[in-house]
């Protein structure tokens, strides 16, 4: 049994959460001793596909007509494309149009959680649809010595504060707007927002908001992965104001680097506990009112139990399961 990761369009996604879920099913793999490929002019039995480009729809159509087995990995849907980019919303019904187009060239399908799962259901796709997560890399993913000091200096910050940080691209979805104003009514801590995206692309209210001139507020961009490692262990708290997700792999790094969490209570997040692996807030004034709790050790660190939410996504479990999808494939008639 060979696997082919389709790799054509990993350069356009590589900084982004679909990316990381392609870097992450390598490593699975080869934790697994799954025989795989990203050379798509190998022999192969089977190919799985990330990402929703025109050119993956027609190197499926190719995949299968050669006789080969598909896996499609739904990591977009209609709802989570909604509040990002100019006009998204006005393009979101086409948007899932072609994703349904996209995700029905796959033999089966394969998306990080449950929830997303029902939003495809919903999609009337007609395919099993299994929930794989995307995993995460507790052998990256840990604390060094030195990370906090390193942090700190990296991007200027005042040694006398505590910090805050997020992860994402400058879109709505992502709670920037959220992210900003919090920085706005607590100048006693350092804000920091890691990732970026073409302000061209984005509402007037977004390129405001990362405009915003505030001492205690940075935005460095996108960063290398030890630099974002050194950055969950170097600050105080992570918060993750997302309005939608499929899955948030940048959740199970700040669990993983065991950092004190603050996330929006969404319904993809019900299966973590409010106040016993992690926090959630719903509104502006719940997000500063926590945030301050926590920072101030007026609630106590969730850090362990949150941890063993991400052990149970690791890449090793994550590739054992990978190899029981694909070779339950092959075997059907």
């Amino acid at each position: 049994m060979k696997v082919l990761i389709y790799f054509d369009d990993y350069d356009t996604v590589k900084e982004s959460g679909v990316g990381k879920a392609i870097d992450h099913q390598i490593k699975a793999l080869k934790l697994a001793d799954v025989d795989f490929s990203l050379d798509k002019n190998d022999e192969y039995d089977i190919c799985h596909i990330n990402t929703v480009f025109p050119k993956s729809v027609l190197f499926a159509d190719k995949a299968k007509k050669d006789g080969k087995k598909i896996v499609y990995h739904a990591h977009s849907t209609k709802e989570d494309f909604k509040n990002s980019f100019k006009f998204s919303n006005q393009i979101a019904p086409i948007f899932k149009n072609w994703l349904v187009y996209a995700y029905r060239k796959g033999d089966i399908i394969l998306t990080p959680t449950d929830y997303s799962r029902k939003i495809l259901e919903g999609y009337k796709l007609d395919r099993e649809i299994k929930v794989v997560s995307n995993g995460i890399d507790l052998d990256f993913w840990k604390k060094k010595d030195g990370d906090r000091e390193n942090f700190y200096k990296k991007y200027g910050l005042d040694k006398n504060k505590k910090s805050i940080i997020s992860v994402g691209l400058f879109i709505y979805r992502k709670g920037i707007l959220d992210f900003v104003e919090l920085a706005k009514r607590l100048p006693q801590y350092e804000f920091v927002w890691f990732g970026e995206l073409n302000l061209n692309l984005v509402p007037e209210n977004i390129k405001r908001a990362v405009k915003t001139d505030l001492k205690n507020l940075h935005f460095p961009g996108y960063v290398k992965q030890d630099d974002l490692r050194q950055a969950y262990s170097g600050s105080d708290l992570y918060i993750f104001p997302t309005h939608e997700e499929t899955e948030g792999i940048v959740l199970l790094e700040a669990l993983a680097m065991k950092t004190d969490i603050l996330i929006r209570d969404i319904e993809i997040y019900e299966n973590l506990i409010d106040g016993k692996e992690i926090y959630k807030a719903k509104t502006i004034d719940e997000f500063e009112e926590k945030s301050i709790k926590i920072l101030e050790d007026q609630l106590p660190s969730l850090k362990e139990e949150g941890y063993k939410k991400a052990e149970e996504k690791s890449l090793k479990k994550i590739g054992i399961r990978l190899k029981e999808i694909y070779k339950n494939l092959l075997e059907r008639e």
